[in-house]
């Protein structure tokens, strides 16, 4: 068990040593390395494996075995191939995402200074250990928990663990150890940012004992699945429920007409193994795969594929304020000044305040560094008067004292020469600064700014100062800060990215409601949540403390008309991603915080920050915005929805093509003709003609009211919206033409088998050309507008035209060659289905107009 030094005097020892190196060792073999525990890493070997837990991957390898046990070995093979190409593209999409999320860990690696026997030097954050001393500086970030013993003016931004944009001030404090507490203002926690000051800690917690470590903790319990993940477990159980029912019947009216039970057997297994949509899951991964690939050239890195989907379904946005609707950093917006005196000529007196009383120190790159407002002041300060003007206040007016800003005073003070005299300048929160005032003529006015730029969310700041003909001394200084004259006013706001404003009207325009987040006042998320147009009249808003107050059944019914959520902890944003789930809501949650952390692994979908996010929000995420933009989540819903609209168009075509086959191989019996397909003409069919062309559709462009419709429903089946009707109607359309085909051909005495493989192969390129949209016809999408669907469709007929003609195929395919009237006949017939499919459309926009006329009258 480590023990930490308990007294002052034992305190105030080891800052000046540190821990001798074979201590820190031994604690370090002890406690282990200052790191959040990770999940066991998936070996490559198991994610491959992963890849075959999907229902219908499971289906395609008992229908390949079946084959194999029937004796149709090609069948077996080529599914296998099939199912073993879809793990691989799967695999190699994880694999790349998790090593492109370890490389990002890897640039956010830290260093750290300690003092360690007696010398100070800089080791590798991952190093430290209990009772560690810590070198505390103005632009670290804090590695582990600590306590200050020794500082100045040191402020710290929280946001990434609280939530809050108001930089915190921290008090040293040597008289004892006191345990970690969220609410102190004497330690400084891990994952956190210094702002200002400089100090020296020791090391309390460290690794996953830290309160960034606990919420880690949060981070074990699994993610929901995914509406693609549930549709296609839905779709996988229906089909195979609908393949044994066929396989049944066909068994059933078998041996109705007294034939051989286990010949019986043989054809309904077989038909079973044709009906099943081998292509299918494999098409579903090259259009993901394709979708990555684009959204990671838009700065959106996806970790699992289904999230790009998912992307397109989400009902629901919970965005964090703070970096990713905002800029993440305080501006000026007004000010206003009081030209009563100027104390020094040539400057006005709120000039002087911006310039002397802060602690913005600049870097070694020339940069600025300091805490958000105090650098917000001094850029405001170089933009009106220029670098020059400024250093020229520094060198005329040096800082000879300061009285630090505490959280019981709310000020901050400081002490400049000036000639033989000394000026005092003083800022704080505008009612601090009116208790300390000589003229209380100012105090209306002041009141009146205040409150009104409060109102608009700003955070107010005042100024006041007097001159001394000398400094008091230090014991005499608690009483300088009174009678001072009033200086002016400084509203700040931390304002929002200029993009998000479309994007929020983009989200609400396709039916997404977003929802502010934030640790922030309930004034200032107010002000930027109307903003950018997330806040409308008659929305709600709730505090942290209002939601602590509220059962589960009252928030249950405001969640979805609440658009702020204002002071809220990482538990609560977990309620509110929860509750809107238990509301059928399809939820994302963006943020970069550790505190965003468990909501993000809640959600159906956790979007990270790639720059500003910390690592244990990416490990959380489903995708990572390399960007931080918000704009690039608008664009990641445009693609999920394109790549779900495909998935319904390979849906559409191949359980249609594979209908058409069932229904034709059902159907010719009952009619009196011979059995219309081989074998291995219906695996052509299903593997050629179906799997080229749907391949292509993935390549199918975005339709053009894809941002103006909301999402689907959460529970709306993949057969909704009359793709089921689709599915059955064309299929018995495309099975009537070929058993007609077949009827005619036989009675015309021509080569009726190979004109029925045709007739059914040139039917479903028509129907891929039909289906690219639901509505638009093809002269108004264009031919040419997919390139890779045209040359797969080429590609296909040169195929089959071989098939017809050559001999070497016709002895493995068992085809004639057919002679002109025979082919002209074949395409005709197989003309049929693209321009009664395209009729239907006709159909469907000629109702939606009628509807759209009655709904304007």
């Amino acid at each position: 068990m480590i023990s930490l030094p308990k007294s002052k005097s034992e305190l105030t020892s080891l800052i000046s040593t540190g821990l001798t190196e074979a201590e820190a060792k031994r604690r370090l073999e002890e406690v282990g390395p200052n790191s959040l525990k990770e999940k066991k890493k998936k070996a490559p070997f198991q994610l491959f494996l992963d890849q075959f837990k999907d229902f219908m991957i499971a289906i395609l390898i008992s229908a390949s075995l079946i084959a194999g046990v029937i004796g149709e070995w090609s069948d077996t093979i080529i599914i296998l191939v099939i199912v073993i190409l879809n793990a691989i593209m799967g695999f190699i999409q994880e694999y790349r995402a998790e090593k492109a999320l370890e490389a990002l860990k890897k640039m956010s690696e830290t260093h750290t200074r300690v003092i360690r026997s007696g010398k100070t030097q800089t080791i590798h954050s991952s190093e430290l250990v209990p009772g560690d001393i810590l070198i505390c500086e103005a632009g670290n970030m804090i590695p582990a928990d600590i306590q200050l013993l020794e500082g100045n003016a040191v402020k710290m931004d929280e946001s990434s663990l609280t939530g809050e944009s108001v930089p915190v001030d921290k008090t040293a404090f040597i008289e004892e150890i006191d345990s970690p507490d969220i609410n102190s203002d004497r330690h400084l926690f891990k994952g956190t940012f210094q702002t200002n000051g400089r100090g020296v800690g020791i090391v309390l917690k460290t690794g996953m004992d830290t309160q960034f470590g606990k919420i880690a903790d949060l981070l074990q319990e699994g993610s929901p699945e995914t509406p693609l993940q549930i549709r296609m477990r839905k779709f996988g159980k229906t089909i195979s429920l609908l393949i044994l029912l066929i396989c049944l019947i066909i068994f059933g009216l078998g041996l109705l007409r007294g034939e051989e039970p286990l010949e019986l057997m043989m054809v309904s297994v077989s038909l079973a193994v044709a009906a099943i949509p081998e292509a299918l899951p494999a098409l579903i991964t090259i259009a993901l795969s394709l979708g990555a690939a684009r959204m990671a050239k838009k700065e959106a890195l996806i970790r699992k594929l289904p999230a790009v989907e998912s992307l397109g379904s989400i009902t629901f946005i919970c965005t964090d304020k703070t970096g990713t609707l905002t800029k993440n950093q305080m501006t000026v917006v007004r000010h206003s000044s009081d030209e009563k005196e100027h104390v020094a000529p040539g400057y006005d007196n709120l000039q002087l305040a911006l310039a002397l009383n802060n602690d913005v120190k600049v870097g070694k790159d020339g940069n600025l560094l300091g805490e958000a407002t105090e650098l917000a002041l001094v850029q405001h300060l170089i933009q009106n008067l220029g670098e020059k003007t400024y250093q020229e206040i520094l060198n005329d007016f040096p800082r000879i004292g300061e009285i630090p800003f505490d959280s019981d005073r709310k000020l901050m003070s400081t002490f400049h020469q000036m000639g033989d005299q000394v000026l005092v300048i003083c800022k704080g929160a505008s009612e601090c600064i009116i208790g300390v005032l000589n003229d209380q003529n100012d105090l209306q006015k002041i009141k009146k700014d205040s409150q009104e730029w409060a109102e608009a969310g700003e955070r107010v700041l005042a100024f006041s100062g007097k001159v001394l003909d000398k400094l008091p001394p230090k014991s005499e200084w608690d009483k300088i800060e009174s009678e001072l004259s009033y200086w002016g006013l400084v509203g700040m706001i931390d304002p929002p990215r200029e993009e998000v404003k479309e994007a929020i009207q983009e989200c609400k325009t396709a039916g997404i409601q977003p929802v502010m987040i934030t640790g922030d006042h309930p004034a200032t998320a107010k002000t930027i949540a109307k903003e950018v147009g997330i806040f409308e009249e008659g929305d709600l808003i709730l505090s942290g403390s209002e939601l602590r107050e509220m059962s589960d059944e009252d928030f249950a019914n405001q969640v979805e008309k609440t658009t702020v959520y204002a002071r809220v902890s990482p538990d609560q944003k977990l309620r509110i991603v929860r509750t809107l789930q238990q509301k059928n809501q399809f939820v994302a949650m963006t943020g970069d915080g550790v505190n965003d952390a468990p909501s993000l692994r809640a959600s159906t979908i956790g979007i990270a920050m790639g720059i500003t996010g910390t690592d244990v929000s990416k490990e959380a995420a489903h995708m990572i915005l390399l960007d931080d933009n918000f704009a690039t989540i608008v664009r990641a819903i445009r693609e999920g929805r394109r790549i779900f609209d495909n998935i319904r168009k390979f849906i559409k075509y191949i359980m249609t093509c594979n209908g058409a086959e069932i229904w034709t191989i059902t159907m010719a019996p009952l009619l009196g003709l011979p059995i219309p397909l081989l074998p291995i003409h219906i695996l052509w069919i299903n593997l050629v003609t179906d799997g080229i062309p749907a391949l292509a559709l993935a390549k199918e462009k975005a339709e053009k009211n894809i941002m103006d419709r909301p999402p689907r429903p959460p529970k709306q089946s993949l057969f909704a919206e009359g793709l089921g009707w689709h599915i059955l109607w064309v299929g018995i359309l495309m099975a009537g033409i070929t058993l007609f085909t077949q009827y005619w051909a036989i009675r015309q005495g021509w080569h009726w088998q190979t004109m029925v493989f045709t007739v059914l192969a040139f039917s479903q390129l028509g129907h891929v050309m039909a289906v690219r949209s639901d509505r638009s016809p093809l002269y108004k999408l264009g031919i040419f507008t997919n390139t890779p669907l045209i040359l797969s469709i080429i590609g296909t007929l040169i195929l089959q035209v071989l098939i017809i003609y050559l001999p070497f195929f016709n002895r493995i395919f068992h085809t004639e060659a057919l002679n002109l009237p025979e082919l002209i006949f074949s395409v005709g017939m197989g003309l049929v289905v693209f321009h009664a499919v395209e009729f239907e459309k006709w159909i469907k926009s000629f109702r939606q107009k009628k509807e759209e006329a009655k709904l304007k009258h």
